[in-house]
């Protein structure tokens, strides 16, 4: 909530019932509980839902975001709160926009995060720019993370609660996006305190488990959806130590990742492996043992900066920084090397740094995120 008594609770100054506000309603019940609690407090909600694939298609994954359940659920719950609810077809940009490229970087060895991208290129651009046609004054979501006025103008910050703080998958957004958006559920201690409102308002969302996994990858199974995507992708090949012996054959490189141990099928040696590289162009899958998985040096690109200053003016900064999203952030020394490209040095060497992976900058004191890049090869 704003400090400043003239101003709402979005933070601006006039009535509620005069401030237009799009809520991206998932069907879940964190979107869910944003759109009631606004409704209750008197704004002008207007419920918007992306259908982004074919609920009904064999990539498509029962109970998970933005299927068919998903719309109807938070249809009903703009019925129950009286306010307009409106479903949008992107299922093409979606496809477009991150489908394809999740295809495209998993066959070239990286290892995606496909959720950040529906961000940048799918909600936090195009449903932005649907809710600016509507006349929105901004647009909120269930997203736990914190929007903080800072001396320059809205900062980003991680949520309240740690464990359910999605600072990693929002990285991405941009000062002019971050000056539009709204995140309302960033401050509540627990997702516990979340669903508590739910109930309250008497949604039927409120028990409704959390989606798992990417939304359009069932059970979690990469390897599945890309042969169906990119048929003759699952060539096989050799599984190669790092030294050039031939340890076995494999049945597609995009079966595996780096860091992976399990299911390699070369058992009977005497030290355990893990996948160190994926070469795509020979369809290798090069292994090693555990030590060669460390990496302190990360290069990073597409850098999106939302600190003080222009990103290149200094020559270094130290920072925290997240490699993974499940992995809590650790101390580096971030060097520019131009206004979109940096050197991460690591403190502390991590296992299973992996292109294609986000790295993101935070502030080494207090709770501020400082944008990030992706991760682009290894070293």
């Amino acid at each position: 909530m704003p400090l400043d008594p003239a101003l709402n609770s979005l933070g601006f100054a006039k009535a509620p019932a005069e401030t237009r506000v799009v809520v991206a309603m998932s069907g879940g019940v964190d979107s869910s509980v944003v759109a009631a609690e606004l409704a209750a407090e008197g704004y002008d909600v207007v419920g918007v839902t992306l259908q982004l694939y074919d609920h009904g298609a064999a990539l498509a994954k029962k109970g998970a975001c933005c299927a068919g359940r998903d719309i109807h659920d938070a249809r009903r719950v703009a019925e129950a709160m009286g306010f307009p609810h409106y479903v949008l077809d992107y299922e093409n940009v979606f496809r477009d926009a991150v489908i394809d490229e999740f295809a495209d970087s998993y066959l070239a060895g990286a290892t995606p995060v496909p959720c950040i991208r529906c961000n940048e290129r799918v909600k936090f651009r195009d449903l932005l720019e649907t809710a600016k046609d509507l006349d929105a004054d901004c647009m909120a979501t269930g997203h736990y993370i914190q929007r903080k006025m800072g001396a320059a103008g809205p900062e980003l910050h991680q949520a309240a609660d740690t464990a359910r703080d999605q600072s990693y998958f929002l990285f991405s957004t941009t000062p002019e996006q971050l000056s539009y958006l709204r995140f309302p559920l960033g401050h509540l201690p627990s997702k516990a305190a979340t669903r508590d409102l739910a109930a309250q308002h008497g949604l039927r969302v409120a028990d409704k488990p959390d989606s798992q996994d990417i939304c359009f990858v069932p059970n979690g199974n990469y390897a599945s959806v890309i042969e169906k995507l990119r048929p003759g992708a699952a060539d096989p090949g050799e599984i190669v130590h790092a030294d050039g012996r031939v340890l076995g054959s494999h049945r597609g490189v995009i079966h595996y990742t780096i860091g992976q141990r399990r299911g390699l099928g070369i058992g009977g040696l005497a030290d355990p492996l893990y996948v160190v590289r994926l070469d795509v162009e020979n369809r290798r899958v090069i292994v090693g043992p555990k030590e060669m998985l460390a990496t302190r040096t990360v290069p990073v690109r597409e850098i999106n900066w939302l600190g003080d200053g222009d990103f290149a003016d200094a020559t270094e900064r130290n920072i925290l920084v997240k490699v993974r999203s499940t992995r809590p952030p650790t101390e580096a020394v971030l060097r520019p090397v131009s206004e979109t490209e940096a050197e991460v040095e690591l403190l502390v060497a991590e296992e299973g740094v992996s292109p294609g992976q986000a790295c993101v900058f935070y502030a080494p004191e207090g709770s501020r995120v400082l944008g990030g890049g992706w991760i682009w090869r290894g070293r």
